[in-house]
């Protein structure tokens, strides 16, 4: 022991915290995939998804990623991810539903978009299927909710999936594995400040 005691009493400290952290990891020994969804009305759920793509890549896994309401192809993330090997990148949104207001359009984009997914969903070959946007499916209706859980659950047991989008339904959050609720605080764009590439797109 150190012989100051405020020293002590941070090592002793330090190490019940350690006790408690290595006797979670003892318990947590199933090795399965993981339902994770990102939610809320906060910035970077998609971002935050992106980043375990990036993870996921690094460990040499196969991605599948399927956008459900962007539109656009010229963002930062599409440029980066499509020249990565083992990447497959699908943009099935026709925009935001306010910019298109067409819902046929926009029912048939999510449907198309859904399809893509369901072959990543079914494949145990793709490690990682991030299911960008897909919250606002529900939302608006375009998809049937029990029916996409449904294949959730029955994919491949090592297969990962993250979903992003605000306001994802209580029966989706109930299935997940992780929920992260992504909340806002301020935003730049309220104070007049454009959307900036490399930041937000």
């Amino acid at each position: 022991m150190n012989a100051n005691p405020q020293d002590n009493r941070h090592a002793e400290r330090m190490q019940r915290k350690k006790d408690v952290v290595d006797g979670k990891i003892a318990v947590a020994q199933e090795e399965r995939g993981v339902l994770v969804v990102n939610t809320g009305n906060g910035k970077g759920k998609s971002s935050a998804a992106f980043g375990v793509v990036a993870r996921a890549l690094g460990h040499g896994m196969r991605v599948g990623v399927v956008q459900f309401v962007k539109g656009r192809s010229d963002t930062g993330e599409e440029a980066f991810f499509r020249k990565q090997p083992g990447v497959a990148w699908h943009v099935g949104g026709e925009g935001f539903t306010w910019e298109t207001q067409d819902k046929e359009r926009d029912a048939r984009a999510a449907q198309a978009a859904w399809e893509v997914a369901r072959g990543h969903l079914g494949d145990p070959a793709v490690d990682l299927v991030v299911l960008d946007e897909m919250t606002y499916a529900f939302k608006y209706g375009w998809l049937e909710l029990d029916a996409v859980i449904a294949t959730l659950l029955s994919r491949p047991p090592m297969q990962h999936v993250i979903i992003t989008g605000r306001a994802a339904p209580q029966a989706l959050r109930d299935v997940a594995d992780t929920v992260s609720d992504i909340g806002m605080e301020k935003h730049a764009f309220q104070a007049g400040v454009k959307a900036m590439p490399g930041l937000e797109w």
